[in-house]
This record gives C-alpha cells, structure tokens and sequence, in this order.
C-alpha cells in the first residue's frame, strides 16, 4: 500500500505531510471562516426571523458532526487524503447551494447548504489528526498545533472580505449576504486540490504499515470500536468531553455575538474585525498551546484553556449591545480558551488512541464535538431571544466546567500517555 517500506523516510514524510496541511488549510480555512461573520445575518433574511438566525450555524455543525464521523470510515479504508478531497469538495458543493439559497430567499436550502459546508469543518479539524499519524510522541501536540495555527491566514483574512465579497455579489446580481459563500467555494476547491496532489504517501496508511497493523478492517462496527476504547480508558473518554465541552462554549457564543453588535449599530465591518480578533485568537497561538502541552502537559493546558474562557464569558456577558473594548477582548478571549483547552484534548487522543481504530476513535470523538456545538448552537438563538446575550454567556459558563472535569479526570490517571504506543 505504500510501497518498499525501506525505501521511506518516515521522517521525511511527516514534515512533508505538515506543510501540505498548512499550506492546504491556509487556504481552506478562507472558505471556513468568511461566512461566520454573515450566515447567522442571512438566515435572519431569508426566513424574517432572528429566532431562527443561529439555525444557519447550527446546520453546519450538524453537518460536520455527520461528516466527522462519515469521513472517519472513508479514511478507515482508504486513508487521510481521500477523506480530506471528500470532505472539502462536498463543502465547495454546499458554499454553492447557499449562495443560491439568498438569491431564491429558501431557508431550507440555506440550510442544506450549510450542512454540506459543515463537511469541509470536519475535513479541517481531522487535519490536526493527520500531522500526528507519523509525530514523535514528544513533539505531538506541537506538531498538531501547527495545522491549527495555518487557520489563521484565512480565518484573520476571510472576515474582512465581508466588505469584498459583498461588492462581488453586487457585481454576480447576487444577494450581499451571499458574496462570502461564493468565496468560499473557490477556497475550498483549491484546497481540494492541493491536498489530492501533494499529500502522498497517506501519513496514516504508511502509518499503518510501520506499526504493522493489519490492512483488513477490524471486526464489529466503528461506533462500536470506538466505544470500547473509550471505556477501557478514562483519560481518553475525558478528553473527548474536554474537546466537546470547549467547542460548545465557543460556538454557542460565537454565532449570536453579530448579531449582538448589529442591534446596538455596529457596522458589518466592525462585526468582521471583532470575528477576526476571535479567530486569531482560536487559531494564530496554537503553536505557543501546543509547546506548552507537550512541556507543562495535557490536563494542565485544559485547566488554563478553561479559566480563559470562563474570564471571556464575564467579559462578553458584561458588554453593550454594538462596539465595545469588552466584547472585542471576550471574543479574542473565548478563542484563546478555546485553542488551549482543544490542542490539549486533540493531542490526548491522538496520543491515546491506538492505531487500528485511530479513524473510529477520533472520528466519533469529533462528532461528539460537533454535536455538542450544534445543541449549544440551537439554543443559543432561543435564549438570546428570550433572556438575551448576557444570559447566553451564563448558559455557557455553565458548559465550560465539562472542561475542568476533562482536566480533572485526565490528570488523576496520571497524564495522557500511552505506555503502548508503537512509533514510527
């Protein structure tokens, strides 16, 4: 499968793999982020509704909950690469959909769209997986990191084409709020491209093959594999709700925050920067994250990632509707939280899960996080439009303390290595 094992330099094909990852998901993560500033403002268009403005968000994390999980199998059989085109392209094909969606003014196509775009979600986030098949234990999380920290060139760049894209869609006869997703597209397709090209051999075949692991699939269903892994072992299981817990704060607050801003006045370009100092938060310090998980640890670096979030929260639940220095530093704050507590509880399962049901394992621990996001997704619309958006920050403090049981299950079994891990 991946050919005269002598002949390669597991090495060499780790650094390879990393920089296809970076370069790819700089790309990629344009078409990811340059609609968080804008799908929750043309869901409220197309249906009339506000209640309904969080359903565009949650659509696409209910979209990548269904694709991490489905692209897990994919990569199960015929490893990383395959499953990475897959997902990106599907998502090309969704950003497509709602952009026709704004033009014939259909919600439900809107969020068929969405979902579909919540696979080049999930296609992303198995990315940090990918740079771990063939890392050495010591440099695990670091190497992890560094694919989350390539989001930062399109996450920072992609929110500040709102303005842009908007006169783009003006130029296609397109509804503004749609320019984005048209962007998105050609983001995505190019990322595609570089992955399906460059990314060979597959990190996780080859992966595969040095461990000595055998080609046929393993007995049973991959749910029913990766909760068996999950019970025999506690620290993994805990990282799972760490990772979910973490990404559900983060998400429920995230998609109300424009709107937030709109009703106090801000401009769209004002949303966009406030949504870029987010995501450089989420993203451009994962390097410093993922240093200091493989140095201080996991379980420590989910405590700190818990702390800064629950400091955003009193923050952004404390802010004025519109522009303000409080919801600026909640947002950065909440991303910041959240790329601690992730990296930590990424790099304990790639760390713990062993290598013949590695996709099952990290393919249901990732769905399990996209579905937490898409419940606090849900609700997050209902309670802003209740109670309103201090009230939300409260919800989600209330889910941030999944993190501190994360950390503290994690370190009462003495860390998050596997004394049985084989390395390439």
């Amino acid at each position: 499968m991946t050919g005269d094992l002598a002949a390669i330099d597991p090495a060499r094909v780790h650094r390879r793999t990393v920089v296809t990852l970076v370069v790819a998901q700089s790309i990629g993560a344009i078409g990811i982020t340059i609609g968080v500033a804008t799908a929750s403002l043309l869901a409220r268009d197309v249906s009339g509704s506000e209640g309904q403005a969080g359903l565009a968000q949650t659509s696409q994390v209910l979209g990548a909950a269904v694709a991490a999980y489905g692209l897990a199998r994919v990569m199960a059989r015929r490893g990383r690469r395959v499953g990475q085109v897959a997902g990106l392209l599907t998502g090309a094909v969704g950003a497509v959909l709602a952009v026709v969606a704004g033009v014939v003014e259909s919600m439900p196509l809107l969020l068929l769209g969405t979902g579909l775009l919540g696979f080049t979600s999930a296609a992303n986030a198995a990315a940090r997986y990918a740079a771990t098949d063939l890392a050495p234990e010591a440099t695990r999380a670091r190497s992890l990191s560094l694919v989350v920290w390539a989001t930062t060139v399109g996450a920072v760049v992609g929110p500040n084409l709102t303005g842009v894209s908007a006169t783009l869609a003006r130029t296609l006869g397109v509804p503004e709020r749609t320019g984005p997703f048209a962007v998105a597209a050609i983001g995505m397709t190019l990322a595609a491209l570089i992955i399906g090209l460059l990314m060979r051999p597959d990190p996780l075949l080859l992966a595969r093959d040095l461990a000595g692991a055998s080609d046929e699939t393993p007995t049973g269903t991959s749910w029913g594999r990766a909760m068996a892994v999950l019970r025999a072992d506690r620290a993994l299981a805990a990282a799972v709700l760490g990772l979910a817990s973490a990404h559900a704060v983060m998400v429920s607050v995230m998609i109300m925050t424009p709107l937030h801003m709109e009703h106090g006045g801000a401009a769209l370009s004002v949303i966009g920067i406030v949504i870029s100092g987010h995501v450089l938060g989420m993203f451009a310090f994962s390097p410093v994250m993922g240093w200091l998980a493989d140095r201080w640890g996991r379980p420590t670096m989910l405590f700190l990632g818990a702390g800064i979030q629950l400091l955003s929260l009193l923050l952004s639940g404390g802010s004025p509707e519109g522009s303000s220095w409080q919801i600026s530093t909640g947002l950065f704050l909440l991303g910041l939280g959240w790329s601690a507590a992730t990296v930590a509880a990424s790099a304990t399962i790639a760390d713990r899960s062993p290598v013949e049901t590695r996709t099952d394992v990290q393919g249901v621990a990732d769905m399990v996080m996209w579905l937490a996001a898409a419940l606090g997704g849900a609700a997050s619309g209902a309670i802003v439009a209740a109670w309103g958006y201090a009230a939300l920050n409260g919800f989600a403090g209330l889910i941030a303390g999944g993190v501190v049981v994360s950390a503290v299950v994690t370190a009462s079994t003495g860390g998050s290595r596997r004394p049985d891990r084989v390395e390439a």
